[in-house]
């Protein structure tokens, strides 16, 4: 049904892939994988039509549909239902049933059909669109790492939905259990070239590492030939009576095809740096409960020891305290009662999603990693730079220019530059390819101190967790078991798809309507609000950006020991920082009534 001949595609004088043939034949639901950078997501532009091939054509029958996972948010409906509604295919407009059957399975609750989109967080919103593309039903599906946002329940649901689908899927996914799961074929983005198997990742890799070796041995067999042929021909060559021996061999040297010797490719290496610890617990919660402001509680008497070796995962749904509890235990936030016992010779390493904010965007990436830890010196440091994939001058590229994936990697350059013994991961995998997560896997293994991450991948959890904390219903709880043990003892509190609760026949449009009412009294009432502090946070964005660019002027300006442009710079600097700070006081004071206005609001519905 889809047909890729012979396509070539370059960036800069840099070529991802060529000459690539690839067929997808009805209902084949293909996996692609290949490491970061070697050209997938690039593969799905070209077939959505958003790039050119530089050479070969992609072909596809006429009325074919192509839907895919946007990551641009844009939403123009006022609820969450309506919003999914608009990917039902023409003339299925009334076929809502679908959509609340998708929206469901992707973890949203009856009380949310009805919010609006503006109201979720970044992940939740992803998932609104990913339920507008499943609910279109298009000939091909392309899916591009879907389960990044989405939490157990959410992914072990759409395993199976996509295991059902009928037509056409080509997925992207670092999840190699996900992946094994839902395709039937399996492609490979490597050296240029995409391969193609029937069967899963295991075989696919498997041979591609059989066709290397092959190669190499080829290789090498053939330069052990070429040189016994050379050697003849330069002892012989002067020699009338092996004259026409000599010309033989010649010619067929000049027939032997070139093979060259495959290049070494770059991949994460994963070496913390542990520090002693002779003492049992490490950190200890006791009773620990913690709410943000007058919201209900997120954990409440929570009581656990984190002992030295100890490999805990924190799992359950989105939005219900995971991120939360490792920042308590990394001391970012303090508990709202009970209390964190922490031993004095526990060292964290501690990656935390919104961390990345954090990065200096006019620091260069060695500067970063050196931040972590002066004392570590150049050669140190330019080491994990290269061990993150930053080699040369790659190392002094600005945390700026660089993407979502590049800066995650620093993150965890600062934690291998960071004696530690103690690590928090918060979903360390999302941005990391499945060579990577391995690399990753096998020196979380291997490191002798305690580990606690948040993870969705139950590849993850078969492999790592001897403990578990599990947010369900409505709270947290400590498991001293495996996740095997916790499926077979307790399991998930619901592994079948969620459905809408039925209304009475004539009350439907009512109580619609009155939905719509309350939805409308909501944007009203917040939409302002809201607005006003996505300006100020503009503002405020703009203006640090500004004033980054004046701390970099005035260390030049020092430098040249130009004093006027010293003092000019100063004032600036002094001006910039004094609209900061009122802005961050204004955006607190209507931050604050925009959660009293939602909290009265929600009492009222």
């Amino acid at each position: 049904m889809l047909q890729i001949s012979e396509v070539s595609k370059s960036y800069g004088g840099r070529t991802l892939f060529e000459h690539v043939i690839l067929q997808l034949a009805a209902g084949e639901r293909l996996g692609l994988v290949g490491k970061n950078g070697s050209g997938k997501s690039t593969l799905f532009r070209l077939i959505l039509g958003e790039v050119e091939p530089d050479s070969g054509a992609i072909v596809m029958p006429r009325n074919y549909r192509v839907g895919h996972l946007e990551q641009h948010l844009k939403f123009t409906q006022y609820c969450v239902l309506e919003e999914a509604c608009l990917g039902l295919p023409p003339g299925e407009e009334d076929s809502q049933y679908k959509a609340e059957r998708i929206l469901f399975g992707l973890g949203f609750s009856s009380e949310d059909m009805y919010r609006a989109p503006s109201e979720f967080s970044g992940g939740f919103q992803i998932r609104i669109n990913l339920a507008k593309v499943l609910v279109n039903e298009p000939n091909l599906l392309l899916l591009d790492e879907p389960t990044n946002y989405l939490d157990i329940l959410s992914v072990r649901w759409l395993t199976k939905f996509l295991r059902q689908w009928k037509d056409e899927i080509i997925l992207i996914s670092h999840d190699r259990d996900f992946m094994d799961a839902v395709t039937t074929h399996t492609a490979i983005v490597h050296r240029g070239k995409v391969r193609k198997v029937e069967g899963n990742t295991e075989k696919l890799y498997a041979q591609v590492l059989q066709d290397e070796e092959i190669y190499e041995k080829t290789r090498a067999n053939q330069e052990k030939k070429i040189a016994k042929e050379m050697a003849f021909v330069e002892r012989f060559r002067a020699q009338a009576s092996k004259a026409s021996s000599v010309q033989s061999r010649i010619k067929r040297l000049e027939k032997m095809p070139s093979l060259e010797k495959l290049a070494q490719l770059e991949h994460l290496d994963f070496s913390f740096r542990p520090v002693p610890f002779d003492a049992d617990r490490m950190l200890e919660l006791r009773q620990v409960g913690f709410h943000y402001a007058e919201d209900g509680d997120l954990l409440s008497d929570l009581t656990f020891p984190i002992k030295h070796g100890d490999r805990i995962a924190v799992i359950g749904k989105n939005g219900k305290g995971k991120s939360t509890l490792l920042r308590l235990l990394a001391g970012e936030l303090k508990p709202t009662t009970g209390e964190i016992y922490n031993h004095p010779l526990a060292k964290i390493g501690y990656f935390g999603q919104t961390n990345i904010n954090r990065l200096h965007p006019t620091l260069s990436v060695e500067e970063e990693i050196t931040s972590s830890n002066p004392n570590l010196g150049l050669t140190a440091t330019l080491s994990i730079c290269g061990t993150m994939m930053f080699s040369g001058d790659d190392a002094k590229k600005k945390i700026s220019v660089l993407s979502g994936g590049e800066k995650s990697r620093v993150l965890l350059g600062k934690i291998l530059a960071q004696p530690c013994n103690m690590l928090l991961l918060d979903e360390p995998t999302n941005h990391l390819d499945m060579e990577s997560i391995e690399a990753l896997l096998d020196s979380l293994q291997e490191f002798p101190g305690a580990v606690v991450i948040v993870t969705h991948s139950e590849m993850i959890l078969d492999d790592l967790a001897t403990k578990l904390v599990i947010f369900r219903q409505g709270g947290a709880e400590f498991f001293p078991g495996t996740y095997q043990e916790f499926l077979e003892k307790w399991g998930w509190e619901s592994e079948e798809e969620k459905k809408p609760k039925k209304e009475k026949a004539g009350g439907k449009k009512e109580a619609r309507k009155l939905r719509a009412e309350q939805t409308a009294e909501r944007s009203k009432v917040l939409g302002p609000l809201k607005k006003e502090m996505e300006g100020l946070e503009a503002n405020i964005s703009e203006w640090e950006q500004e004033l980054g660019k004046a701390k970099v002027a005035m260390e030049e300006a020092a430098n040249a020991k130009d004093s006027k442009k010293l003092t000019d710079l100063g004032f600036q600097i002094h001006q910039l920082q004094q609209k900061i700070d009122k802005a961050f006081e204004k955006l607190s004071q209507i931050h604050a009534r925009h959660e009293a206005e939602k909290r009265r609001l929600e009492n009222s519905l």
